[in-house]
């Protein structure tokens, strides 16, 4: 499948992936370092992250004077009783919706959250502790929040990942056939369904007119598949080389890509969480590759 250059971005998580398996924000070089070398490796979009401390409006500038353009975001909620959490959840996704809206960018993925010590992150890919009040819970959180994002006329699609309360091929479904497309698209990541034994590409197919925009991951499926046999934690999982650049890995990246609708005007995101090649550098170049290819 070929589409257009303007429309491959990357998130450039291998500069804040972490020696433990996580990921820590603050190893990313200087904003304008990783633009730089992102254009350099001829990307011409980024996924939108507005670091702290800057205006929407710099990061803007900030782009635009490397020559790239922003891509939909990223936010992830978290399940809580707590009603202040909730209401800052709500007011987090207000001003995502609104930072999108200036970037010029109609579409944002919305996913659970997750933390290190989450029963997930511990059990991940499996489903593990699976429960259908709990999973109902999470849906009617996503739909509350989806709301929020629509009505800053942002299009929110759903984010299945792994570690979270909605991981697997069911509970995407569940989402999905429980949640209204008027008010939740989809945007899967191939690489987190295929790590929990999901058909990335066959969920596409499945739901063709809901898919916004998508993340574009490959990974090596050995590894994900002994690591759900044996039990491994996320971190664990990661460490052992689960991650690789697109076209590295032993993943159906190409048959994803022709699962998508002939109609599909969306994103295709490049997201490698932690790089295989020798520096981050290297592995944003090599994502660069990947994208001239299929350009």
């Amino acid at each position: 499948m070929k589409i257009s250059r303007n429309r491959i971005a990357i998130n450039p998580l291998q500069w804040v992936a972490s020696p433990d398996g996580w990921i820590d924000p603050s190893l990313a070089p200087p904003l304008a370092e990783q633009l730089r070398t992102i254009r350099e490796a001829g990307l011409t979009a980024v996924h939108s992250s507005v670091p702290a401390g800057v205006t929407v409006e710099d990061y803007a500038k900030a782009l635009a004077d490397h020559g790239l353009s922003a891509a939909p975001g990223y936010l992830p909620v978290r399940l809580s009783d707590d009603a202040t959490e909730k209401a800052q959840a709500m007011e987090s996704a207000a001003r995502a919706a609104e930072q999108h809206a200036v970037l010029g960018v109609p579409t944002m993925f919305l996913a659970m959250g997750m933390a290190k010590d989450a029963p997930r992150v511990a059990r991940p890919a499996v489903g593990h502790l699976a429960d259908q009040d709990r999973l109902e819970r999470v849906r009617d959180l996503l739909a509350e929040v989806a709301g929020v994002i629509r009505a800053g006329g942002i299009i929110p699609a759903f984010h299945p990942h792994v570690g979270t309360w909605a991981e697997t091929e069911e509970e995407t479904r569940f989402v999905l056939d429980t949640v209204d497309a008027s008010l939740l698209a989809f945007g899967p990541d191939m690489g987190h369904l295929a790590w929990a034994g999901a058909d990335a590409a066959q969920l596409v197919r499945d739901y063709a007119d809901r898919v916004a925009s998508v993340h574009i991951k490959d990974l090596r499926l050995t590894i994900a598949e002994q690591a759900r046999s044996e039990g491994w934690d996320y971190r664990r999982t990661v460490l052992a080389g689960l991650w690789s650049e697109p076209g590295q890995g032993d993943a159906d990246v190409d048959g994803f890509l022709r699962a998508l609708p002939e109609d599909f005007d969306g994103w295709l995101i490049v997201e490698v969480d932690r790089g295989a090649q020798a520096t981050p550098e290297d592995s944003v170049r090599l994502c660069g590759a990947w994208a001239a290819a299929h350009t």
